[in-house]
């Protein structure tokens, strides 16, 4: 017997279309890269959306058609999330820093009939110009006054949008219409694309609003540092008009002092990014005395923090939501996060819950696997491969079927390619990433882990370890090391640290130093790049 309630679709536009009635004072605040500070409310963002979806009928798009975006965070970014998935197209996102390569593959490979691009990336384009698909279509996401001089055939965002009406009756479509596509670069092989539906989108938004409630409330100032490139900036442009908080985009402008002076000036509450955006805000917190006035939480993810990292936003008195997801999970599955029975515990203990990746979203169910198959116990101690599935899952990769055949499993669970535990209580530990364990005389050691700790030094400004070849343990770990100026940490400083934590046989062998960590398109440490920038380093016990 199926019960008597009305089916309406779920729509991504419906999101907006709620927050311009509900929440219509809500609003978009963004540095642009024209080089000031705008304004615009959920109600007006709404009103030009209609124009946009007018705009992409004018330039022949049809329902199902990619249009892209390579933009930063802002206004028009937004605008172009709700126009195109709301119209009946699907919103691609593109990262401008990937490889020209990697985009080209994109482009062709999602078969886009548009492309809007902010002032900033035109010169990307401009490169691969010989290469672009036949009939690219590209638009510049600024006015007449500020469109660049180019070779390329370029069209102006805002006089595209200026002839139409702002009303648009927005067609009723099947909530498992498509609505967004990403593309990840963290796998081997070309990027693969994640395909999401209306459906997914927003009860992904829904599961995220109801996880980290402290971010996302009515009133609230957001600042995605997260880029909306970037698998949709977490879900937060969906989920922020949900609950009638503003959203405050800092376009290009990602550096400590930037965030800094955009959180004081607008009074931001609450900001979500990568470990790598919080070392230039803890630095800017550090040689200014005090943290940005209204900052409550900072939620960090796409890489695990360091507890050092923690542990200086709490004390601070910023609250830290450490969280894990993927792309392919649209992308938020997890958050550590204290529960309310544990709020009075000792600061120690806080902060053991808070540095693992937490417990699951609602939506989303975890599954680890041993090497032979079998599901493992969720004890905190069975280690094995982290399956996902759930209603922001993907089932399968965009016109990919031999990617889908290796990454989802005979019950529909897809495999993250993480090492985990889980705790009789829920609790997630990522172990390592498979490619990124350390396998020493045949047991493993935690790259995590070993980075964790050597973060907590003083003289470290940031940190990685990586496996380095060797002819009798098979690998050993090494500790490459990023110092702060003027210091240069021992590695007996290091096993001072970290002996209490590890068995000797665990231990780094080497520490090595560097001026930077090269980083990846979504702003992670790229283990691959420094394995191949020390492939030929050969350790003291070795050489």
């Amino acid at each position: 017997m199926q019960g008597l309630m009305m089916n309406r679709p779920l729509s991504v536009i419906e999101i907006l279309r709620f927050a311009s009635e509900i929440h219509s004072d809500g609003e978009i605040v963004s540095v642009r890269t024209e080089g000031d500070l705008h304004r615009q409310t959920y109600r007006e963002t709404y009103a030009r959306a209609g124009q946009v979806a007018h705009a992409l009928g004018a330039l022949g798009i049809q329902h199902g058609d990619r249009v892209a975006t390579l933009a930063w965070n802002g206004y028009r970014h937004f605008e172009l999330y709700y126009a195109i998935s709301g119209y009946g197209a699907v919103c691609h996102t593109i990262n401008p820093r990937l490889s020209a390569e990697q985009m080209i593959y994109i482009l062709n490979h999602a078969d886009d009939g548009v492309l809007f691009v902010d002032t900033t990336f035109v010169p990307i384009i401009e490169a691969l110009k010989d290469q672009l698909p036949k009939g690219l279509r590209l638009v510049v996401m600024t006015d007449a006054a500020h469109m660049p001089d180019s070779p390329l055939d370029l069209l102006c965002y805002e006089d595209l949008l200026a002839p139409h009406d702002t009303t648009y009756d927005w067609p009723d479509l099947p909530e498992e219409t498509a609505a967004g596509l990403c593309y990840t670069s963290g796998t081997t092989g070309n990027p693969k694309g994640s395909l999401y539906s209306h459906r997914s989108t927003v009860l992904h938004a829904l599961f995220v609003a109801v996880t980290v409630p402290l971010s996302l409330r009515e009133g609230a100032r957001l600042l995605p540092v997260v880029p909306m490139f970037h698998v949709n900036s977490w879900g937060m442009p969906y989920a922020a008009p949900i609950v009638g908080a503003s959203m405050i985009m800092p376009g290009g402008r990602l550096d400590g002092p930037s965030l800094y002076d955009l959180m004081e000036t607008e009074k931001v509450t609450a900001s979500w990014g990568v470990p790598t955006v919080w070392l230039g805000l803890r630095a800017e917190i550090e040689a200014r005395g005090k943290p940005p006035s209204a900052l409550e939480q900072v939620v960090i993810g796409g890489s695990a923090a360091p507890r050092s990292m923690i542990e200086f936003f709490e004390t601070a008195g910023i609250d830290v939501c450490h969280a894990w997801g993927m792309t392919e999970m649209s992308p938020v599955g997890t958050s550590a996060q204290v529960p309310v029975a544990k709020a009075d515990a000792p600061f120690e203990e806080r902060m053991d819950l808070k540095s693992l990746q937490g417990r699951r979203m609602f939506g989303v169910d975890l599954k680890i696997v041993g090497e032979d198959g079998t599901r493992l116990p969720q004890d905190g101690k069975a280690v094995g491969e982290l399956y996902v599935r759930g209603n922001a899952v993907i089932s399968g990769y965009f016109n990919n079927d031999d990617a889908t055949k290796a990454a989802v499993d005979a019950e529909g669970w897809f495999g993250t390619g993480d090492v985990a535990s889980i705790s009789p209580d829920g609790y997630l530990s990522i172990q390592d990433r498979s490619k990124d364990l350390i396998k020493s005389g045949g047991e493993w050691i935690s790259s995590i882990d070993l980075e964790n700790i050597a973060m907590a030094h003083p003289d470290v400004a940031n940190c990685a370890v990586i496996a380095i070849a060797h002819p009798k343990w098979d690998e050993r770990p090494v500790l490459v090391v990023v110092p702060k100026e003027g210091c240069q940490p021992s590695l007996d400083e290091f096993h001072d640290m970290m002996s209490d934590h590890f068995a000797k046989w665990q231990l780094p062998d080497d520490v090595l130093y560097v001026d930077a960590l090269p980083l990846t398109a979504t702003g992670k440490v790229s283990k691959l790049t420094l394995r191949k920038q020390f492939a030929d380093y050969v350790l003291p016990d070795v050489g």
